[in-house]
């Protein structure tokens, strides 16, 4: 199910876009304020933001521009300001559309969908109802199974999860610190290196030559990316 993170800080209209987007199939977050809108969609497994331009705090402009500079999901601008020049600045920081208050709510819908469907064709990543398809690779979430080119490769549950993280934000730079608390856990003992082991044995099981990768990249002093 795709999730929608709704960043709009007044609760009436919130709420009723969520309750056309849920119709429609979408599941919804809602974040009240700029800073808790901010740290869903850096922090949460999120497909489409919608955005709000006036939030006390931290306006929209700013939101955009750091959630772009982490992740290409869809952001769509929200606001009652008619003028170009906000239009402008929205899509010169990155957002993908700017809606203008008020909309009817099968506009909105209308719009949340194209970008859905345009971003799922951008990345060449087909989601199923059970899992991932991109470049011959097939990872099944339900019956925790992977394959490559059709033949299926045997996963630990950790190398699993670990592959489908990554799978899950294409694009997106994971420094080990962050892969190693996000799936062993804050508390968990052990060494960050751990990472980087799993992240080479993944390559020798999906990668037709590991040391130059088409799905997991090392990004030097950063971490790892899965190309999209």
């Amino acid at each position: 199910m795709k999730r929608v993170l709704i960043i709009e800080d007044e609760k009436s209209i919130a709420e009723l876009q969520r309750d056309y987007l849920e119709i429609e199939g979408y599941k919804i977050d809602i974040a009240l304020n700029g800073n808790d809108g901010l740290n869903k969609a850096l922090t949460e497994d999120i497909d489409l933001v919608l955005l709000d331009l006036m939030l006390p705090g931290m306006d929209g402009f700013q939101i955009c521009k750091a959630i772009r500079t982490e992740k290409n999901i869809p952001i769509l601008m929200v606001s009652a300001k008619k003028e170009d020049i906000d239009k402008i600045r929205g899509l010169g920081l990155g957002a993908d559309d700017y809606i203008v208050k008020p909309f009817s709510p099968s506009e909105l819908v209308a719009r949340v969908k194209a970008h859905m469907s345009r971003y799922d064709r951008l990345i060449g990543k087909e989601i199923q109802s059970d899992g991932i398809m991109i470049r011959g690779l097939r990872i099944d979430k339900d019956s925790r199974r992977v394959f490559v080119n059709n033949h299926e490769v045997i996963f630990t549950a950790k190398e699993f999860d670990l592959l489908t993280f990554l799978a899950l934000h294409p694009n997106y730079v994971f420094s080990k610190e962050q892969l190693f608390e996000r799936l062993w856990g804050m508390d968990s003992f052990g060494d960050i290196s751990t990472v980087t082991v799993h992240i080479r044995k993944i390559r020798e099981k999906i990668e037709l030559d590991p040391s130059n990768p088409q799905y997991i990249e090392t990004i030097w002093g950063a971490g790892y990316r899965f190309k999209s």
